[in-house]
C-alpha cells in the first residue's frame, strides 16, 4: 500500500472475497478458498473526477456493470501475498491514471520539410514510370 491515492478511498468503498483459485496446485486448490477480489467502487471515493475516469477508461477491461473496479489476484498460494498483491495492482493502476495525458500541439511542416517531401514523390514517380513497357505508337 504505497499509492498517495489510497487515502481518498474510504474502506467502505471496497471489499473484499477470498474465491478458489484456478490452475495447478493440487488438492490446495480445491480446498483452499486463496484468490482474492478487490472490489472498488469509485463513486463513493474520494478521487478527482479525472482521475477517476482516467482510472476506469484504462481499466475497462476490470470495470463490472455496476462501476466497480475488479481487481483479482491468485498467483500465489497464501491469501496474505495474494491480498497485497491485489492492493499493489490496485496502486499501480491509481499511479498510472494519475499521470495525465499531455495535449498534442499541432504543427505545420516546415517549406524545407514539403519541398522535399514533394522531391520524394517526384523521383518515385519517375522511377515506378521507368518501369512501364514503352508505349508503341
Amino acid at each position: 500500500m504505497s499509492s498517495p491515492w489510497f487515502n481518498a478511498i474510504p474502506p467502505e468503498a471496497v471489499s473484499e472475497r477470498f474465491v478458489r483459485s484456478s490452475g495447478p496446485g493440487g488438492q490446495n486448490v480445491n480446498k483452499v478458498a486463496t484468490a482474492v477480489q478487490l472490489r472498488v467502487r469509485l463513486a463513493e471515493t474520494r478521487l478527482p473526477a479525472g482521475l477517476k475516469a482516467r482510472l476506469s477508461q484504462q481499466n475497462s477491461h476490470r470495470m463490472t456493470a455496476a462501476g466497480e473496479l475488479l481487481i483479482q489476484a491468485d498467483k500465489h498460494r497464501t491469501q496474505g501475498r495474494n491480498r497485497a498483491e491485489a492492493w499493489q495492482l490496485l496502486g499501480v493502476a491509481l499511479d498510472r491514471a494519475a499521470v495525465a495525458p499531455r495535449k498534442r500541439v499541432a504543427t505545420t511542416p516546415t517549406r524545407a520539410a514539403k519541398q522535399k517531401r514533394q522531391e520524394t514523390k517526384r523521383r518515385r514517380g519517375e522511377l515506378k514510370q521507368s518501369r512501364r513497357k514503352p508505349k508503341v505508337d
